[in-house]
């Protein structure tokens, strides 16, 4: 039996190690500014034990993993789940709580990919609307979010940060219908 050179799909226990490396490195590039030093004690291993657990016992049945693959090898991950917000109906809108694509391997196809086996298995789970909340500063992702259909719902956010900094979010909806 062959595999596709590319795909997407639910991570397995097997996968955490990739997707906390990944996570780190993202973070790395995408919040420097905001955790500072907090980021050199950061370490792919301390974070695979929560990727374990999510995936081998999610807190809802609703919360998965997804990857994207390139042959055997995980070039992106998300995390998708019921929608959290005060505005938010968690049994309708679900949400991607954690969307990342290696930085050596954007542009091809990953995200894309990923993306729409967020939205089909968040549609699966019977939501009807799904967010996502994005920094107002990623234009990039937010200009990839609105070619595929998302679009801004007027909700925004700040996030403070132990250092003092802020990060300040925007949110993005769809529907699934």
């Amino acid at each position: 039996m062959t595999t596709a050179d590319v795909s997407a799909r639910l991570a397995w226990p097997d996968d955490v190690e990739a997707i906390a490396s990944l996570q780190a490195e993202s973070w790395q590039e995408s919040f420097a500014d905001v955790l500072g030093d907090q980021l050199d004690a950061l370490r792919p291993h301390d974070l695979a034990e929560r990727w374990r657990q999510t995936i081998a016992a999610p807190r809802d049945a609703r919360q998965r993993v997804l990857v994207a693959l390139e042959r055997a090898t995980i070039r992106g991950f998300a995390l998708v789940h019921p929608c959290h917000d005060e505005d938010a109906d968690p049994v309708a809108d679900g949400e991607i709580g954690e969307f990342v694509i290696d930085a050596r391997h954007r542009g091809a196809g990953h995200g894309s990919r990923l993306l729409q086996a967020c939205a089909d298995t968040l549609r699966a789970d019977r939501f009807t609307r799904a967010v996502w909340w994005l920094s107002s500063t990623d234009d990039a992702t937010r200009t990839f979010a609105t070619a595929a259909g998302w679009a801004p719902d007027g909700a925004h956010r700040e996030l403070a940060a132990e250092t003092g900094a802020t990060l300040r979010q925007v949110r993005l909806h769809t529907g699934l219908a």
